[in-house]
């Protein structure tokens, strides 16, 4: 039977807040009781937002809770090569090109469309630069224009055909190859982008078992089908409910939220903490 292997995988923008804090303690959880791996990743592509202090702060934070994890800490901010040969394959074999529309080009785009397909994030991007010849796009990349690097997601389904995956609460789910679009798989700022280093690193780190918050759930239908392209087997999936305030309104560390400092420095303690998030609760009992 293959070993369970999970991982948590923040990004150090912020102080940890309790519902990251849940999420670590799920897959911290499922690894330790199946005498399996837990992993731990930093999520630090966005150079400009990520933090070395909130690295810092947020591993004291995870100690401090007694989670501990196997092997060292992966930061996708050392493998940006390995997420560029990647992507370079892709564009190789057609599947990817290059995107020089700036936000404001695809608004005007879809405003002057009518509208545009809805995906999990919002309207979907209209294929502007998909009808580009390769000689207009080698001239404005040789022209120095900044530019994204996405996946044809009609291309991608034609190559991969039919598929699915299993969530432990949903059971089978059958895979939409174009739910998000032509997703960004390299941005302007970055040799990859959230999906495709996921991706590749769930695959290079062996990972059995995904458990993140539901709201992750549309994700799986990209990452499976990037799993698909690459040769890579699909892990399992478990998508957990979301902690929420007394207001039904999920926390984020957008807004501020309970962060495990503010708790520690409060005076709970780091086994009251544990209960209040597996328990679902954001206040003290």
């Amino acid at each position: 039977m293959q070993p369970v292997v999970t991982r948590f995988a923040p990004s150090p923008t912020g102080l940890l807040h309790l519902g990251s804090a849940y999420s670590a303690l799920v897959a911290w959880t499922r690894a330790r009781e199946a005498g399996g791996r837990f992993l731990l990743r930093i999520e630090d592509i966005d150079t400009g937002r990520c933090r070395p202090e909130f690295e810092a702060a947020l591993l004291g934070d995870l100690r401090w809770l007694g989670l501990d994890w196997d092997g060292e800490v992966r930061r996708q901010s050392e493998h940006f090569d390995t997420y560029h040969r990647v992507v370079e394959g892709l564009a190789g074999r057609g599947l990817a090109y290059p995107c020089f529309c700036t936000r404001a080009d695809i608004a005007r785009e879809i405003a002057g469309s009518g509208g545009a397909p809805h995906g999990p994030d919002g309207p979907l991007y209209p294929g502007t630069c998909r009808q580009l010849s390769p000689a207009e796009r080698r001239q404005r990349i040789d022209a120095g224009h900044d530019h994204c690097i996405r996946l044809d997601a009609g291309r991608a389904a034609l190559e991969v055909g039919p598929y699915a995956f299993v969530d432990e609460g949903q059971g089978r789910i059958e895979g939409q190859p174009v739910l998000a679009g032509d997703i960004v798989v390299a941005r302007k700022d970055a040799p990859t982008s959230y999906h495709l280093a996921v991706t590749v690193d769930d695959h290079l780190q062996g990972v059995t078992l995904v458990t993140r918050g539901d709201d992750l759930l549309p994700s799986a239908h990209v990452q499976v089908l990037l799993q698909r392209l690459l040769g890579y087997a699909t892990p399992g999936y478990s998508h957990h409910r979301l902690l929420a305030d007394a207001t039904g309104r999920r926390l984020a560390k957008r807004h501020g939220d309970l962060t495990i400092r503010s708790l520690r420095e409060s005076g709970v303690t780091a086994e009251e903490v544990r209960h209040r998030a597996l328990a679902g609760r954001t206040a003290a009992p």
